[in-house]
Formats: C-alpha cells, sequence, structure tokens
C-alpha cells in the first residue's frame, strides 16, 4: 500500500537539501484548483443561476498588497456554466466568509443583511449618544434593568439546582410509603364502619320482623343445610311453593288449628238414644241424634276444617 501511493521516499545518508536550487516563480502566479460555489450567485452577463455548492475547476492566486492580520488574501477565478463569462470572488477572513468581486452578483442572505444592519444602528446610536447626555443616561438606565432581570434569572436557576442537588431520594420514598399506609389504614377504616352500619341495619330489620311475627302462628325454620347449589330452587317443583301469606293474615291470623276453634264452639251432652240400646245403630245417626240443626251445623264445619287443616299439615311435611 505504501509502495503504491509513494508515501515513503528514499534520503540518501548524504542528502544535503541546501544543494537543491531554489526556482524563481512569480509572487502572482496562479494554480488550478477544485472548489464548490462559496454562496448563491447570478451571472451578470447570462442571468444563469449558480448555487452553493456547484463545482468548479477554478483557478487560484494570492492578491497583492492585501491582508488581515498577517493572512493572505486569495482570489479565484471561475467560468458561467452557461456563457463561460469569467466570475472572480476572494477570501474575507475579517468576516470569516467570502466576498464577491466581479462577474456576478450574490443573492439574498438574510444574515449577513442583519448583521450590517446591527452594525449601522451602533453606529448611529454611538453618535446620537456624543450629541445627547440625556440619551445615554437613558440607555445607562435600560441597561442596568437588563443586568438586574438576568442576575435575578441566574440566581433563580441557582437555586433550582441546588433543590435538586439536595433531594434525598430515601425520605422521598419513606414519605410515599408512610402516605400510602395512611391511605390504607383510612380504607380498612371505613369499611369497617359500613359493615358496622350495615350489620345494625339489618339487626333493626330483624327485629322489627320478630315484632311484627309475635302475632303469626310459628313457621318451621328452613334448613339452611338442604340447599347447597344456589340453583336448587329453580329445580323444585310447583308443589314445593308455599302460597304467600296476605296482610290481613299477619294482622289477624290463620283459623287453621282445632286448639283455636274448639273455644269457639261447645259441645252439647247428647242424650241416650233408645235406638242404640236395641242394636239398631246407623252410620252418621250419633253424631245428629238429639242435637238442634245451630249444632250440627257447627259440628260440620269443624269436620271440614279439620279435614283442611290435615291436608295442609300434609302438604307441609312433604314438601319438608
Amino acid at each position: 500500500m505504501a509502495e503504491r501511493k509513494v508515501l515513503n521516499k528514499y534520503y540518501p545518508p548524504d542528502f544535503d537539501p541546501a544543494k537543491i536550487p531554489r526556482l524563481k516563480l512569480p509572487k502572482d502566479r496562479q494554480y488550478v484548483v477544485r472548489l464548490m460555489a462559496p454562496f448563491n450567485m447570478r451571472c451578470r452577463t447570462c442571468g444563469e443561476y449558480i448555487y452553493k455548492g456547484k463545482k468548479f475547476n477554478a483557478r487560484k492566486e494570492t492578491v497583492l498588497n492585501e491582508s488581515y492580520l498577517g493572512l493572505p488574501i486569495f482570489r479565484f477565478y471561475i467560468k458561467c456554466p452557461r456563457c463561460l463569462a469569467e466570475i472572480t470572488f476572494k477570501t474575507d477572513p475579517q468576516n470569516t466568509d467570502y466576498a464577491m468581486e466581479h462577474g456576478a452578483t450574490r443573492n439574498f442572505q438574510a444574515e449577513k443583511l442583519l448583521e450590517e444592519e446591527e452594525k449601522r444602528m451602533q453606529k448611529e446610536r454611538e453618535e446620537e449618544e456624543l450629541n445627547n447626555p440625556m440619551k445615554v443616561l437613558e440607555n445607562r438606565i435600560k441597561e442596568s434593568k437588563l443586568e438586574m432581570e438576568i442576575l435575578e434569572n441566574l440566581q433563580e436557576l441557582k437555586e433550582l439546582n441546588q433543590r435538586q442537588a439536595n433531594v434525598d431520594f430515601e425520605a422521598m420514598l419513606k414519605q410515599h410509603k408512610e402516605l400510602e399506609e395512611e391511605q390504607r389504614r383510612k380504607e380498612q377504616e371505613e369499611d369497617e364502619q359500613e359493615m358496622k352500619a350495615m350489620l345494625e341495619q339489618a339487626q333493626n330489620r330483624r327485629l322489627l320482623v320478630d315484632s311484627d311475627s309475635d302475632e303469626e302462628p310459628a313457621k318451621r325454620c328452613p334448613n339452611p343445610t338442604a340447599q347447597t347449589k344456589p340453583t336448587a330452587i329453580l329445580q323444585e317443583g310447583p308443589q314445593s311453593k308455599r302460597p304467600r301469606t296476605q296482610s290481613w293474615e299477619r294482622s289477624v291470623g290463620k283459623l287453621s288449628t282445632r286448639a283455636r276453634l274448639a273455644g269457639l264452639v261447645a259441645r252439647r251432652k247428647q242424650k241416650p238414644d233408645p235406638a242404640l240400646d236395641n242394636g239398631m245403630e246407623t252410620p252418621g245417626s250419633t253424631a245428629t241424634t238429639g242435637s238442634p240443626p245451630a249444632a250440627a251445623a257447627a259440628t260440620s264445619s269443624l269436620g271440614l276444617l279439620g279435614a283442611y287443616e290435615d291436608s295442609e299439615d300434609s302438604e307441609d311435611s312433604a314438601s319438608g
């Protein structure tokens, strides 16, 4: 690789660079270099636009009798790609830019115009301050206010940085955990209070129901362990459904027991029948002989009530 590019050259031991003769070349000699257009420009001859970055084979020379702080200034010659007119521009080390010299005009550039405008305003301000001392005082007051605002902003930034630097992450985590525990404890207390209120409400309802059911007959309590599945109630037959108690039954009660109805009717003593002594007893005559029609009606109603009660008890036992 080094041999192909000829980067390493051989110097003999008796080499003396002072013996090499120097060529006397002119100072304004030109070199052919490859460059790109440093800015947008327009040819004055044909009006062709040349955009920034377009490549040219240019001639380079050193400008005589011109320099900036010991730095030389170079001039470049290019040709318009349309009409082959010569265009020249040179370096501007004072503004770190290039200056258009001949053959074309530089296109609009806002940044350069802004710099020129700032320079013009600064020059006008200096001239006005020389002639008007009150204007100098106003400008100083404005500058002092601006400096105070800048110092306040810097102080705020410093305080913010100090706050961020002194942050204790462990204390923040601990505080966060304490807040979470306190919130959890409050939630538990609220849940307990709600449970107590619900229990008290249920107990009050049960007391009211018990007080209302004192006048009702004792009912059989259903076995809570009988139905283990929630859907067992859907599988019950229509025979297991009991008739709902009406409001008048709760207040008055049922006439379904013999013990309560037995106190309402008094049986009369039957007189001995001579037919019984003779053995000529007929079926059903013992219940009706020697009793008035009212007593017979009472006994018949008692029999019907007893039959209804027996059928109801049989249904309860079947359902149970």
